[in-house]
């Protein structure tokens, strides 16, 4: 197994990638419907946040500590 120095150099691009497609879905949903409350924002949150890894991995870009 790598070690936590080079899991975190792996993950770091994924962290950054998922916090940017996280505030662009927010940003996409509150100009469609307008303001949205604190409950859908941290559920669109935990939606991008469970479901990027598998989109990553099923993309064939996963990095190898998510690889199974």
């Amino acid at each position: 197994m790598s070690s936590t120095s080079e899991k975190v150099r792996q993950l770091a691009p994924h962290w950054a990638a998922m916090f940017l497609l996280m505030i662009a879905v927010l940003t996409l949903v509150e100009r469609a419907v307008g303001e949205v409350g604190v409950i859908p924002s941290v559920g669109l949150v935990i939606a991008v946040g469970v479901g990027y890894p598998y989109a990553v991995r099923a993309l064939g870009v996963a990095p190898p500590v998510w690889r199974r």
